[in-house]
């Protein structure tokens, strides 16, 4: 296993520190940051709300398919170039659709922040948290990935207080303009990470991974089914609220207290991911949330709601650090850039996937309980094949996942 230089340990925090940073603002702009608009844009323009709607998924598809090729590059070029290109392409881009005034343009120009921007910063930067802890990186992934959750929960409040005060193009310049104002220097801080090898070769430090054949595709699967469980209430926890007859701020308080709490979450099944192992770590959380899900169907107090929904919140937000943890944790450093890409493209994917499929259960049924089963459905396959890769990676005489 590689070391750290002597003398780097402690700039490792500045690293996690930045990496967090970033990520509230770049990936709780481009995954959810867009939620704030649509109303506006729908008043301003006359658009469908669908219509308005896809400017989001265009650019959480432009994320996915980024990572694809962002991760390798990273590989190659090094962290730190990347991250400058994304964080520069994504306030360009923001600027330029403060002059937009047809949905083609904003459909365009969220795709290329997605693609080219954002995809350069997550997959990356996650690459490079883990490089920096050798040991121990549950912990540091978990901030890191805390990061985002705060991000998602506060830029849509900080994009609506935009809005109100200078309109919609206003709101998008601001957001360009402090994306290049921060994104930019705290980009120049993720320095790469010197590494010492302990009495080994490189090539053979790299052989003490599991294969990156078995890890990538199994991984692959599990993300696309946790994010199609996970998305369902992301996306339709405040109508299904609403539906039970409360109004859209007394909902949206229900998910914003979920968000935040999930930010503690995260970092939570970081550390534990450290103490019993980034699997087990990732099983626990995925089984929370998996047992949890269902019971959104059985609340009808808004004061039940306000109970149940951060302690659902806390185990979910554990699934995402133990997804990335165990990437981390199971593929060679200079793969793992190609392998965070890959796999969280998939996360994306299920992300889409299970909104989409939310949307179109409740239309078929006429309410929530068919998407919310599904959902339940997914954790639990997800639950399985995490399961048979942690068997494949510890052998068939390997102790329980939660005994590990």
């Amino acid at each position: 296993m590689p070391e750290l230089q002597p003398e780097l340990p402690r700039y490792r925090w500045v690293i996690v520190l930045a990496s967090a940073l970033i990520l509230a603002l770049a990936l709780g702009s481009i995954v959810n940051g867009m939620s704030a608009y649509v109303v506006p844009l729908e008043q301003l323009h006359g658009w469908d709300r669908a219509e308005v709607s896809l400017i989001n998924v265009s650019g959480i598809m432009g994320l996915a398919l980024g990572g694809l090729l962002t991760g390798s590059v990273a590989d190659r070029f090094g962290t730190r170039i990347v991250v400058l290109a994304g964080s520069t392409v994504m306030g360009i881009s923001y600027l330029a659709a403060s002059f937009a005034d047809d949905l083609w343009q904003y459909y365009l120009l969220m795709f290329i922040a997605g693609f080219f921007g954002a995809a350069g910063i997550f997959a990356p930067i996650m690459s490079l948290v883990g490089k920096w802890f050798p040991i121990g990186a549950g912990l540091a992934i978990g901030i890191a990935s805390a990061g985002q959750a705060l991000g998602q929960g506060f830029v849509p409040f900080g994009s609506a207080i935009l809005i109100n005060a200078m309109g919609v193009s206003g709101a998008l310049a601001v957001t360009g303009g402090l994306m290049l104002i921060v994104l930019l220097p705290l980009a120049s801080l993720l320095r790469p990470v010197a590494l010492l090898k302990t009495g080994q070769g490189a090539a053979d430090v790299e052989k003490d991974y599991p294969p990156i054949r078995l890890v990538v595709p199994m991984m692959c699967l599990a993300i696309l089914l946790c994010c199609i469980c996970m998305s369902v209430p992301l996306m339709h926890l405040v109508p299904h609220i609403q539906g039970r007859g409360y109004s859209a701020d007394q909902a949206g308080g229900v998910i914003f207290l979920m968000l935040m709490v999930g930010i503690l979450g995260r970092v939570a099944f970081g550390k534990l991911a450290d103490v019993i192992g980034a699997i087990p770590a990732y099983m626990t959380a995925t089984g929370w949330m998996t047992l949890l899900i269902y019971g959104f169907m059985l609340i009808d107090d808004l004061s039940t709601f306000y109970l149940y929904a951060p302690i659902y919140g806390f185990g979910y937000a554990g699934v995402m650090t133990g997804v990335l943890a165990t990437v981390a944790a199971h593929t060679p450093p200079s793969r793992r850039g190609f392998a965070m890409g890959v796999v969280t493209m998939f996360g994306w994917f299920g992300h889409a996937s299970g909104g989409f499929l939310g949307g179109y259960l409740y239309d078929m049924t006429g309410g929530y309980a068919a998407a919310y089963g599904l959902a339940a459905v997914a954790g639990a396959l997800n639950l399985s094949v995490v399961w048979v890769l942690f068997w494949k990676i510890q052998g068939p005489h390997a102790p329980t996942p939660l005994a590990a």
